[in-house]
């Protein structure tokens, strides 16, 4: 089963899909462009003008099949999902787990602990294929300083004092990204990490790119009988998946920097693909937003050993795993939260 390689996404403005008996049909203009069979599709994104009929969208609820909807330029709308089948006993574990400061403290510390990691991570591996870089004395700092919160984070009993030691880290690790670019340098420069709207096109790719990983965690988190609203780290707000948040933060580092830094590095993405809306916001163009999603799903084709099962897999599985590992935990299976951390 191969979860990574079925979300459809449609870029494509004015584009309608409808239910074609068995199948999605994607027009254009009243052309079938594309005809997929719903047994073939795990989760479908549409971005900007796209519409779906209502049959199609009864079809998708009753197959389990997420319809989620972004602008065209990559914010999350909406979702569009059937009724939540999961495990009742598991859920309300959860919600007693949540509301127990100790218990959901030794999650977030996990969670907060391999994030920081695989930050770290970045960093070092920057240094070993680049040993030449001007900034290498401040990359070897921050790779030390990021070690001590990591292992800080490891012992800690609270948690708002592991959400600032998050904080601080990721303030840290992005004070330095403007190193981990080593290629058009003068085009893309990270002034600070800024969203809503993004100020710059690293930060309209890291943006574009994280809000791809959230689709797919909240499809990991309901597919392994989870409510995505009750999260560990992330506080609970109406309309916020808490814990789909949670779980994106180890892959932060590992499908998202990784792959902006790549994209940016290979010069597959260019300057001249991104524009300054009069809002002072910055966007890309349709060819640089396909780009993007193409390398995405790449990307999560790549094998892997996972560190904790010790077996092999493929990256776009890991969100499903790392799911279904924090529900062993709930259930009473698994001592702690083994926490996802890239060698």
């Amino acid at each position: 089963m191969g979860q990574h390689l079925n979300t459809l996404f449609v870029t494509t403005q004015g584009a309608y899909l409808a239910r074609d008996g068995q199948a999605v049909a994607v027009r254009v203009d009243g052309e079938v462009r594309l005809r997929v069979p719903l047994h073939n599709v795990g989760s479908i994104v549409c971005f900007g003008q796209v519409s779906c009929s209502p049959w199609l969208m009864a079809a998708c609820a009753e197959a389990g099949i997420a319809i989620s909807y972004l602008s065209e330029h990559g914010r999350f709308l909406a979702t569009v999902q059937g009724f939540t089948s999961g495990n009742v006993l598991l859920r309300r574990e959860q919600y007693r787990r949540a509301d127990d400061a100790s218990r959901t403290a030794t999650i977030a510390r996990a969670i907060v602990a391999a994030k920081i990691a695989n930050t770290r991570t970045i960093v070092l591996r920057a240094m070993r294929d680049n040993p030449g870089d001007g900034g290498r004395q401040v990359l070897e700092q921050c790779a030390a300083r990021l070690a001590q919160i990591a292992s800080q984070a490891r012992g800690t009993e609270s948690t708002d004092v592991v959400r600032g030691m998050e904080g601080e880290g990721a303030a840290l690790y992005f004070s330095v990204f403007n190193h981990l670019i080593t290629a058009q340098r003068e085009a893309f420069v990270l002034n600070g990490r800024n969203r809503r709207p993004p100020l710059d096109p690293v930060n309209a790719l890291l943006s574009f790119v994280y809000t791809m990983l959230l689709h797919d965690a909240r499809a990991a988190c309901e597919a392994a009988g989870l409510d995505t609203a009750v999260g560990f780290l992330h506080r609970d707000r109406p309309g916020r998946p808490g814990l789909a948040l949670d779980l994106i933060e180890e892959f932060r580092p590992v499908l998202g920097d990784r792959l902006v830094l790549s994209l940016i590095n290979r010069q597959q993405v260019r300057p001249e693909g991104f524009r300054v809306l009069e809002t002072g916001g910055v966007v890309m163009d349709d060819a640089t937003r396909k780009t993007v999603i193409t390398a995405f799903q790449e990307r999560k084709r790549d094998e892997i050993t996972h560190p904790f099962l010790g077996e092999p897999t493929t990256i776009g599985l890991l969100l499903h795993l790392q799911a279904r590992l924090l529900a062993r935990h709930l259930r009473g299976d698994l001592d702690a939260y083994p926490a996802f951390i890239w060698k």
